[in-house]
C-alpha cells in the first residue's frame, strides 16, 4: 500500500513555483497542461489542474479562495523559522504565527490557492511528550 498527495490548483505554473521554492520539491514528470508529478516529500505530490466552479467531491463546487477542510498537509521541518521564510517568500500566507508547545513548534499558513498546511518541528521527543500507549503496546 502506498500514499500520493494530489493538490488541485487553478494554475499549474504558480503551483509548480510556489511547491518547488516553498519546499524544495522537484518535477519528476509533467503530464502537459494538467498535471505534475513533485518528488522530495515521503510520499509524490501531484498537481492538477482543476478549474475554479468544476465539481469536485460529491457535488461542491472547486473554490480557491481560502477553505477548511479537515484534512491537510503538514510538512515538518528542522528549522520552521527558516522553512517560514523560503514559504512565505514563495507566497504563502501565514494564518497564525509559529507557536511553541512541548512536542515542537508549529505555523499554520495557506498556500497560493486556498489549502491550508501547517510547517511543524518537533522538539524534544516529538508527540511523543503528550502521548499514551494504547492497547498494552511496547
Amino acid at each position: 500500500m502506498s500514499l500520493l498527495v494530489n493538490i488541485d490548483v487553478p494554475d499549474l505554473e504558480v503551483a509548480v513555483r510556489f511547491y518547488t521554492q516553498a519546499f524544495g520539491l522537484r518535477v519528476t514528470r509533467r503530464f502537459g497542461a494538467g498535471g505534475a508529478e513533485l518528488s522530495g516529500w515521503a510520499a509524490p505530490v501531484y498537481l492538477l489542474v482543476k478549474a475554479p466552479g468544476s465539481v469536485g467531491a460529491g457535488s461542491e463546487a472547486r473554490r480557491y479562495e481560502r477553505h477548511w477542510t479537515p484534512v491537510h498537509l503538514d510538512v515538518v521541518v528542522e528549522d520552521i523559522d527558516a522553512a517560514l521564510a523560503r514559504a512565505l517568500e514563495a507566497g504563502a500566507v501565514l494564518e497564525r504565527p509559529v507557536s511553541t508547545d512541548v512536542w515542537g513548534r508549529l505555523a499554520v499558513l495557506a498556500d497560493p490557492f486556498g489549502h491550508g498546511l501547517c510547517l511543524v518541528q518537533f522538539l524534544n521527543r516529538g508527540y511523543d511528550e503528550v502521548s499514551e500507549r494504547v492497547g498494552g503496546c511496547c
